[in-house]
């Protein structure tokens, strides 16, 4: 996952919106988005290569969100999957402060990541390069594949969109219009990150196109007054056509939920 925005009880209809693009090697198996099976009744992807998930969703109203920090310097084939945090954040009945504490001590072995996560009442953050724990009071973030907000030119951008789009919901035109923005930034705004040239100007879009990487998926999710949930989900292939896609509503407090 490579961006992740989310506007937290700044909208009066709809007091959590999540908008978010994964991008990963299009050779990396992966399964779309879909009930899990299990009591936590969690709602996400599946990362069929080494499990777990990069955002998902409870029928409880947890939710998780999870970005890699890019720093190839540190970056260890064999160390375990970050995506594991994400599923146990939503497997768990912590609070959000309770979940930060948890994946910190859990995440010490993984690559830099960095972990959204609320247990619905509560939205918090958790760095790994900082080790730094925070909840987050009402506002909108960004988090791409550094520190929350690093004013990346995406990220910037994204944040601008995503606050008038907000004004369109319950449509989500707006918001999947600026997750499908593949226009790169310039050369001189963009950040060093210890890649090549050419793979910072691919990576700087929100959404990726490259030949063997890229964006697989965007997801947006929505909770509004009443508790209800609206989670949408689109697949991208290689030419960034538009490959398969997921919507499901339901309420927490139901003891079940539709696809739509």
């Amino acid at each position: 996952m490579c961006l992740i925005l989310v506007a937290w009880q700044v909208q009066p209809h709809f007091p959590c919106v999540v908008a978010a693009n994964r991008d990963e090697f299009f050779g990396r198996p992966t399964a779309e988005a879909d009930w899990w099976p299990g009591e936590a009744g969690i709602l996400a992807g599946r990362d069929q290569q080494a499990g777990g998930t990069w955002l998902g969703v409870t029928r409880s109203g947890r939710f998780a969100a999870l970005t890699n920090f890019r720093d190839p310097a540190v970056a260890d084939a064999d160390a375990p999957s970050r995506g594991r945090l994400v599923t146990a954040f939503l497997e768990a009945d912590w609070s959000t402060e309770q979940g930060l504490r948890e994946i910190a001590k859990r995440g010490k072995g993984c690559n830099p990541f960095n972990i959204l996560c609320s247990d619905g009442v509560e939205l918090g953050i958790y760095e790994s390069t900082t080790g730094a724990a925070r909840t987050l009071g009402p506002g909108i973030y960004a988090l791409s594949n550094h520190l929350l907000d690093t004013p990346w030119p995406k990220v910037q951008q994204a944040k601008s969109r995503l606050a008038a789009a907000l004004d369109e919901l319950p449509k989500a035109a707006a918001m999947l219009d600026l997750l499908r923005d593949a226009e790169p930034a310039a050369d001189e705004e963009l950040p060093r990150t210890g890649v090549s040239l050419a793979m910072e100007r691919m990576l700087s879009s929100a959404f990726i196109h490259g030949e063997a990487y890229g964006t697989r998926c965007s997801t947006i999710v929505t909770t509004d007054t009443e508790g209800a949930i609206s989670f949408a989900e689109w697949s991208w292939d290689e030419d960034g056509a538009l490959a398969g896609m997921a919507r499901y509503h339901f309420h927490p407090e139901s003891a079940g939920a539709a696809r739509a």
